[in-house]
């Protein structure tokens, strides 16, 4: 969803202007990556130009990953 729709949904009954200010806030605060980054909520941002090596890089590094199955101290009987 778009900023316009989301101020649309968030701030009904405002003038035009109330609406394009918070739209405005609205981008600032949400439509970019980086507030999110300084929270931790995304472990790293991409520029679009490097994604295409950044999967490649990433994709070779779990080619060789072996997924171990836990360890288990009891069966589990068959009845």
């Amino acid at each position: 969803m778009g900023a316009r729709g989301a101020v649309k949904i968030i701030f009904r009954g405002g003038d035009a202007n109330t609406q394009l200010k918070h739209e405005e806030e609205y981008i600032d605060a949400f439509a970019n990556p980086f507030p999110a980054a300084t929270r931790g909520f995304v472990d790293d941002i991409i520029e679009p130009r490097q994604t295409r090596m950044r999967l490649c890089a990433d994709l070779e590094m779990l080619a060789n990953k072996e997924i171990k199955a836990p360890w288990k101290k009891h069966a589990n009987m068959p009845l």
